[in-house]
């Protein structure tokens, strides 16, 4: 009777598989003839309007001035795919130094929240709670109304000689260097490269007496010696080049524009009451005996904290500390609020340019979510690795 009954019971799995099969494979194809529906009208709407199609605009030169770029920038000559390349590395620069400031200033405020000190405690909870019930864009307009109003270039704010901080932003010295200077950044990067191959190395396959060393003074002394030999071989002159002031404005050295110091200052001061909070609850999370057992040791609160406390709340820490990086990444795109060229302000200028709104907005989507899935994938990986693992 037994076997019967099992053998009564496979044809009825089977065809609960095929009929599972059949399910997903409809909705696939629902899914493609959906895609396929809207993409055939668009196209046809296009059409009928007579608006072209296509990516071939990225290699036509394009008239807009852009403000701030990292790469040499020529109106009229340089192409729209040069502008795009702009962006995405303006909105890389703010999306790296926010996530490195308000992570930073986050973790100390969500430490100081959970400090015995009554007045501190309570100061940095107002501070949380006050951030984050205040509209994101309104700090940025409000950051950059402030910049705008401290003094002109002649009053500028001298903090130290060669620093001036004035409405037209934030002035310092640079180095002029003759010849060299790609070299020396592309040792540097395969310094860090290299750098980072022998932490792994020496964590995967090293001894225990190997792994509790620092690496920390042989990482400097690589990341000095190659940018330096390379220097050195090139022939390189390097000099300060320290600003001045020459009739209305600063000549020499470089700025830091009021547009990206509003929106570096509006988006760290907004993320890190957020990133607070994750790191208080990440603290809270790790058992109150974990902090008696180390008392009982004799370490002090802050060892307790560095050594004990944090490295079991990361595994708490990261996921929700990955949303919050994500997040800041596409709150980037408020740079247009500020008047800040990042990839959203240059691809509305080249849609209202060339009429091209689909490809334009395709565009800022595959941008956006490239680097999503980059900064997901790293702290992904970085979460494993700090993952509890049991035996």
């Amino acid at each position: 009777m037994r076997s019967a009954s099992k053998s009564n019971r496979r044809p009825i799995a089977g065809a609960a598989d095929l009929r599972s099969l059949a399910l997903q494979a409809a909705l696939v194809l629902g899914i493609v003839a959906l895609a396929w529906f809207l993409i055939d009208t668009t196209l046809a709407n296009l059409r009928a309007r007579g608006i072209t199609t296509g990516f071939a605009f990225l290699f036509r030169p394009i008239n807009m001035p852009i403000a701030h770029s990292w790469l040499e920038f020529v109106p009229g000559i340089h192409t729209y795919a040069r502008a795009l390349l702009i962006g995405i590395l303006n909105t890389l620069t703010v999306s790296f130094i926010v996530i490195v400031a308000a992570t930073v200033a986050g973790t100390l405020i969500g430490i100081a929240r959970l400090s015995p000190n009554w007045l501190l405690a309570r100061v940095c909870g107002a501070y949380v709670e006050m951030i984050r019930n205040v509209p994101v864009l309104l700090q940025l307009v409000f950051w950059y109304q402030m910049l705008l109003q401290l003094p002109s270039p002649r009053n500028a704010i001298t903090v130290v000689e060669g620093l001036y901080i004035s409405n037209r932003g934030i002035r310092y010295p640079t180095l002029i260097e003759a010849q060299g200077g790609g070299l020396a950044l592309g040792a540097f990067a395969l310094g860090c490269a290299v750098l980072v191959a022998l932490v792994y190395l020496r964590n995967r396959f090293g001894s225990e007496r190997l792994k509790s060393r620092s690496f920390l003074p042989a990482g400097v002394l690589l990341l000095a010696i190659g940018p330096a030999a390379v220097l050195y071989l090139s022939g390189t002159r390097i000099s300060p080049d320290v600003p001045e002031l020459r009739g209305f404005n600063f000549v020499g050295g470089s700025s830091l524009a009021p547009e990206l110091s509003a929106l570096v200052i509006g988006l760290s001061i907004y993320a890190s009451a957020f990133v607070a909070e994750i790191v208080r609850a990440g603290i809270l999370g790790v058992p109150k005996g974990q902090w008696e057992a180390a008392e009982s040791l004799g370490l002090s609160r802050v060892k307790t904290l560095r050594k004990i406390v944090l490295p079991q709340a990361l595994r708490i820490i990261v996921p929700p500390l990955t949303s919050e990086y994500l997040g800041i990444t596409k709150n980037s795109s408020l740079a247009v609020a500020v008047g800040y060229p990042d990839l959203v302000a240059i691809v509305n200028t080249m849609i209202s340019d060339t009429g091209q709104a689909v490809e334009g907005i395709a565009i800022i989507m595959a941008a956006f979510l490239t680097i999503s899935l980059a900064v997901s994938a790293l702290m992904n990986w970085y979460n494993r690795s700090v993952a509890l693992v049991t035996r």
